[in-house]
């Protein structure tokens, strides 16, 4: 937990609000003098008489955390509006959904290339013993199967994936 230093500078709750830190100040442990854009971001979503009736029914040990997940969705309401941080949730689970299927299309392919690379042993004409490992030097080279990257910025689309895009070439 921060601490503000009452002698010399108020938190940045007092200072923002221009009035005196005073030594039982509620905010002072929180918003830290070093923090001004913190409580600015709180106080323009939530209101300073909120956030003080909230941590004052809030249990001391608690209270840490209640001022970060205040702080986090202030943050994420300003970046986006509408959503806050419920939007950019959404957004990491779609990406770990994109993420979760091309994980098993690649290994799909892992499992097509390990049963199509089974060794079949023959004898050469020298006595030794030739494990067939045609297709093992081109595992790095192009199967003619293209996956679109996670790293680019489309959207997904649920449609074409419904109708069967799952873009393969």
């Amino acid at each position: 937990m921060a601490s503000s230093s009452y002698s010399n500078s108020p938190c940045a709750a007092c200072k923002f609000l221009r009035r005196k830190c005073m030594p039982d100040c509620i905010f002072a442990p929180y918003f830290p003098p070093e923090e001004p854009q913190k409580f600015a971001n709180v106080h323009k979503i939530f209101g300073a008489s909120n956030v003080s009736k909230l941590l004052n029914e809030v249990l001391p040990h608690q209270r840490e955390d209640a001022v970060n997940s205040l702080a986090y969705e202030a943050e994420a309401r300003i970046k986006d509006p509408v959503y806050g941080c419920v939007g950019a949730i959404s957004v990491l689970q779609r990406h770990v959904l994109r993420l979760q299927k091309e994980l098993e299309a690649t290994n799909a392919d892992l499992m097509r290339y390990a049963c199509n690379d089974m060794p079949t042993s023959t004898t050469s004409q020298y006595g030794r013993r030739n494990m067939g490992h045609e297709g093992a030097g081109s595992i790095g080279q192009s199967s003619g199967l293209y996956y679109s990257s996670p790293w680019n910025n489309e959207p997904y689309d649920q449609d074409s994936q419904e109708r069967g895009g799952d873009g393969n070439i």
